[in-house]
């Protein structure tokens, strides 16, 4: 198991964890944010959740208010919003940052394992055609970016935040992480 594992969480209820509680669990790490053009993404994260959480899958959700002040509220209302919205079932974190001399650890390790989001470039353009500057690489590009963990704790994946959940390359990514052993 890698230290990533032992990194120390607080759930969005307020409770301790890190992802050794999901130890031997496939793992999709995700920014979220409650008021982003991406925002819906919650409903494919969902439905992913719900298709693999029996077979050992799960959706780890990490509010950050840190591109365009999207997500301002507090872990209460963030939840709320996600259960009421979105029917969210899946594990939501306490907000953090994930860019910046203030990143979480989880983040500076995930952005250090995988340093570039394949697939940003068309993400990129779009906040450059809005009139912002996009961070450089390694760091989070926006709302949304998402890591893969596989059962051995090593991250695997990342994934541009305009990759819809349930794209092609998403799922096959997981059902390889999850099957592979079979």
């Amino acid at each position: 198991m890698t230290a990533i594992l032992d990194i120390p969480l607080e759930t969005i209820s307020g409770g301790k964890a890190s992802l050794a509680d999901y130890a031997g669990q496939v793992l999709l790490i995700v920014n979220v944010a409650s008021k982003c053009g991406l925002t819906p993404q919650y409903e494919g994260l969902e439905r992913l959740y719900e298709k693999y959480k029996d077979e050992g899958f799960a959706v780890l959700g990490f509010p950050a208010n840190d591109f365009a002040g999207q997500e301002p509220g507090s872990d209460e209302e963030i939840a709320s919003f996600c259960t009421t919205n979105f029917g969210v079932a899946f594990p939501m974190f306490s907000k953090i940052t994930v860019v910046g001399p203030d990143k979480h650890p989880l983040y500076r390790e995930l952005t250090a394992a995988i340093p570039v989001a394949p697939g940003a470039e068309s993400m990129r353009a779009r906040l450059q055609g809005h009139g912002m500057t996009p961070n450089p690489e390694p760091e989070i590009l926006w709302n949304f970016e998402k890591f893969l963990i596989g059962r051995d704790g090593d991250v695997v994946a990342r994934f541009a935040p305009d990759a819809a959940p349930e794209d092609d390359a998403i799922v096959s990514a997981i059902e390889r992480e999850l099957f592979a052993s079979e």
